[in-house]
């Protein structure tokens, strides 16, 4: 009974003491990475040039602390929205139509739950509800960093309820956030892992930012992009947003 009493006690002080960790390392990383400075910042909008099929095509991304957002792409003339949401609706332009179209119900859904990540759901995990634990070191492109899990609210795929679970790598000197990792939960690359590295921090309003991030899957193909700017609290409109009907 004693031995049984003295294990759960000591699992108990780990499983504490890690929790602890976990929060102490989000609060430095978050203090290392402008602090304060991001309480006032509502929005960024990053803009960068980006180089396919031997065309340069201007790309601009604005995302709100309330969840609002949208990418524009112009290409040819065209001016293209993708991945935009209001508040209420899920849109993209047609690259066929040139007509705006919404998402479908679980894509929307899916965006409602994880709208309020911004700038990162590492900074305020606890009161969006999400569980944070230190899952130990690792190193990554030679720098050793510790890892946190996110254990952030369920997500929709394929109409069931499945774990939204995210990765952060965070440099062990400089606390900065290096790379990030989820599973892909629905589609042909389901089961694979998306991974996000970010590099060339650099001031705005106070805050660090990545001006440059690698996207695309873990072992695979990945694409660079250098943002020219990133400006904090963007004048936007309403219109940049909402959805123009059918």
């Amino acid at each position: 009974m004693k031995k049984t009493f003295f294990t759960l006690l000591l699992a108990f002080a780990v499983s504490f003491t890690q929790a602890q960790s976990a929060t102490d390392i989000i609060a430095s990383t978050k203090e290392a990475m402008g602090g304060a400075a991001w309480d006032k910042i509502n929005g960024l909008k990053y803009v960068a040039t980006v180089e396919q099929m031997g065309m340069k095509i201007p790309l601009e991304i604005v995302s709100m602390r309330d969840g609002r957002m949208y990418t524009k792409i112009s290409i040819q003339g065209m001016e293209i929205t993708q991945g935009a949401y209001d508040g209420s609706t899920v849109w993209s332009t047609n690259f066929m139509t040139q007509k705006a179209e919404k998402a479908d119900d679980e894509t929307t859904e899916n965006t409602k739950r994880m709208c309020k990540d911004f700038p990162l759901g590492l900074f305020h995990c606890a009161d969006l509800g999400y569980k944070a634990t230190l899952e130990g070191e690792e190193t990554i492109d030679g720098v050793v960093c510790h890892k946190i899990k996110l254990d952030k609210k369920t997500t929709l795929a394929e109409g069931k309820e499945v774990p939204n679970i995210e990765y952060y790598y965070i440099d062990k000197d400089t606390k900065a956030v290096i790379m990030s990792e989820s599973e892909l939960t629905a589609g042909e690359m389901k089961g694979k892992i998306a991974q996000t590295k970010y590099s060339d921090y650099q001031e705005v309003e106070g805050a660090f930012v990545a001006f440059s991030q690698t996207m695309g899957l873990k072992d695979g193909e990945s694409q660079a992009i250098s943002f020219e700017k990133i400006v904090a609290n963007p004048a936007v409109t309403e219109e940049n947003f909402k959805f123009p009907g059918e």
